[in-house]
């Protein structure tokens, strides 16, 4: 298994000799700076590629070897198979990728918002702080600032209740900020930020798109592009939707091992296959991680390693520790290691630990939001651990 970590391109506040630091060989990146729809260049993805790349003398070289994401156009969402400019376009980026050498793509089906957090820097008992995810405060966002039509049909009585007096405890500025946090766009979003009548306006252009429709669309996008990837030599990684559920009156139609399973039918192509993300999927308790990840080893070529807890509503859930929530973290790599095992080191499984605390001197300057460098550190350190004890060490850095 190869180290990966997410870097977020020249700009970022974590360098490339830091991402060496930490000790990691795989650089997970995309053009993020390409407006979504956009076609990214071969010279644009060479020219990042080069920069990632081009090591300096007495440095450890690191590979891009993974994209996340090349979005998909909403269009492709709502219309599927009909918006075929839009799919061009992104079997056209597709193709710039894999000529730069790129053997991986990942990327998600969550229509008008990806991931979604109501905290960014909820206070852990050690100080720290995680993203949460919590429901109340969702359901006053969703009831009483966003206001979407109907949405009081997906509340209990009682639970409108609590919204209210959620909502009323509200000052300007937390109002000010959850609306930022869960309509502004999180880092590396696939989705663009709205403002609150644009959000509304973007619902309504979803009101005939039912789950089973969305996942149609989705196929129809899987049985345009997949032809071309197997062609470039480049696998597809679909990643869950986070959290695993239905937003805003949306449907979500990667959220489980049944969806998984659907998809995989639908569409058998090699090309195919699967981001295993313990975070997004563990939110829910229903899904059994390791038994995923035995089903669906062979489809499995990136891996978002991190871990949330259910809080007493288990609907709300904070972001843990690496090993500290309710993912069991050895029994996924245990799987993982299985599978990586009967590979040829080219087609090893890439994995980073996803997200991280803010801690430490990250508390004292700004950091990318769910991605600051100590904490990550802390989760690659501590799957590496793992790795080594189940007798099976990640690839070093190069000397």
């Amino acid at each position: 298994m190869r180290q990966g970590w997410r870097w977020f391109g020249p700009d970022a506040n974590v360098t490339l000799d830091e991402v060496r630091q930490v000790g990691a060989t795989d650089v997970v990146s995309a053009l993020h700076e390409v407006p979504i729809g956009e076609v990214w260049t071969r010279a644009a993805v060479e020219a990042r590629r080069d920069l990632i790349e081009t090591t300096p003398p007495g440095r450890a070289p690191l590979r891009w070897s993974v994209v996340e994401s090349i979005p998909i156009p909403d269009a492709v969402k709502r219309t599927g198979g009909a918006a075929r400019a839009e799919i061009d376009g992104w079997i056209a980026s597709l193709e710039s990728v894999a000529r730069a050498g790129i053997g991986i793509v990942c990327y998600n089906f969550m229509p008008v918002v990806d991931w979604c957090r109501t905290e960014l820097d909820h206070v852990t008992d050690t100080g720290a702080t995680a993203m949460r995810f919590d429901f109340e405060t969702f359901a006053a966002f969703e009831l009483h600032i966003l206001r979407r039509p109907g949405a009081e049909r997906d509340y209990a009585p009682e639970e409108q209740a609590r919204a209210r007096a959620r909502f009323e405890a509200m000052g300007e500025g937390e109002i000010a900020a959850l609306t930022r946090n869960i309509a502004s766009a999180l880092p590396g979003s696939t989705t663009e930020p709205m403002t609150i009548p644009g959000f509304r306006d973007k619902l309504a252009e979803y009101r005939d798109v039912d789950a089973a429709r969305l996942r149609r669309h989705l196929v129809e996008f899987l049985e345009a592009v997949t032809p071309a990837a197997e062609a470039f030599g480049v696998k597809l990684t679909l990643h869950p939707d986070d959290p695993p559920r239905p937003l805003f009156g949306l449907p979500r139609v990667a959220s489980t091992e049944k969806d998984y399973a659907a998809l995989f039918d639908a569409v058998p192509s090699s090309a195919n296959g699967m981001c295993y993300c313990t975070g997004s999927l563990g939110v829910r308790a229903d899904n059994d991680l390791p038994r995923i990840a035995r089903r669906f080893a062979s489809r499995i070529h990136f891996a978002h390693l991190r871990a949330t807890r259910r809080e007493a509503d288990p609907r709300s859930f904070h972001e843990s520790a690496h090993l500290e929530g309710d993912v069991d973290m050895v029994a996924v790599l245990r799987e993982l290691v299985a599978e990586d095992g009967k590979r040829g080191r080219s087609e090893t499984i890439v994995f980073r630990s996803d997200h991280g605390h803010r801690m430490l001197d990250d508390l004292h300057k700004a950091v990318t939001p769910g991605y600051p460098a100590t904490g990550r550190m802390r989760g690659l350190a501590e799957l590496r651990g793992i790795l080594h004890a189940l007798g099976h060490p990640p690839e070093r850095p190069a000397a």
